[in-house]
């Protein structure tokens, strides 16, 4: 969440051209809907194991919820991105030589901007202690290294773990929308099994007599499967399985199959040991 804060407090504040609120709002919602979908599917397994529902119709009832949401959602962005807003002009926060600087690290560096907050990539000077002052009459941009200079002195002190998170939760986002925008049967065919093999970890919230020890375990397993969806779902493992599918399967189908599989075994399993106690109860 402070990921999507900094990037809409940073367009709203340093863009050079007008913004929208509400384009603002729906590029972070988009952004969200796969953290959304995560939690609610975490938190509806966890809630059906302590109330003891009835496992497949639980399970069977989640997914449809989940399918649901996500769809319903996902369109009602897509509407909303067809309705006119009003502009909203960028407030200043400075004027033409706005210094930043970390206050906090007396021995960072720090940047003058010459045009000011309206054209934060033009003329500056950055000033290294230790250093004479570096004049930029435009920004190196990613020629930065190779000049020496140092990036922006904005503190940062997120975790990396939150920061994979955001990143992952993004990507998964991103790509659900492409998905969407190619129709509903693309955006099935995905969503669908990912779905399943999320609701297949049931069992994972039954190991423990302590529900927040479930719990953590459950966020544990929903976290290696969202950093599973981001790995095979990038440009590497998507031409790996062109390669290896040929013209026998799309590359698309490659990722929902591995899903399905993963599901399959996880029910399977939990129907053996269903069975296993029922047979060492008699």
């Amino acid at each position: 969440m402070r990921f999507l804060a900094i990037r809409l407090e940073w367009v709203r504040a340093l863009s050079a051209q007008p913004g929208s609120i509400l384009t603002g709002l729906i590029t972070a919602a988009r952004w969200a809907s796969s953290l959304a979908l995560y939690v609610s599917i975490l938190l509806s397994l966890s809630l059906s194991v302590r109330e003891r529902m009835f496992t497949p119709g639980t399970i069977l009832i989640i997914a449809l919820l989940a399918i649901g949401f996500t769809w319903g959602i996902d369109e009602a962005l897509a509407s909303w991105e067809y309705v006119p807003s009003a502009e909203m002009a960028a407030k200043p926060v400075g004027r033409p030589g706005l210094i930043l600087s970390n206050s906090g690290r007396a021995s960072s560096a720090a940047l003058v901007l010459l045009e000011g907050p309206a054209r934060p990539e033009g003329a500056r000077v950055v000033a290294i202690p230790g250093r004479p002052l570096e004049y930029q009459d435009t920004f190196a941009g990613r020629d930065a290294a190779l000049a020496g200079l140092p990036p922006a002195p904005f503190p940062d002190d997120t975790p990396w773990f939150l920061k994979s998170l955001a990143i992952d939760f993004r990507l998964s986002a991103e790509n659900m929308q492409r998905l969407s925008g190619e129709g509903l049967i693309p955006f099935l065919t995905y969503v669908v099994p990912l779905i399943l093999l999320l609701c297949s970890l049931l069992f994972i919230f039954r190991l423990s007599a302590w529900p927040l020890a479930d719990v953590f375990l459950g966020c544990l397993a929903f976290r290696g499967i969202l950093a599973l969806e981001t790995f095979f779902n990038s440009p590497e493992m998507q031409e790996v399985f062109a390669s290896f599918l040929q013209d026998r399967l799309p590359a698309s189908y490659a990722v929902p199959l591995i899903f399905c599989g993963v599901a399959i075994l996880a029910y399977l399993y939990s129907f053996l040991a269903h069975l296993t106690k029922r047979q060492s109860k008699k």
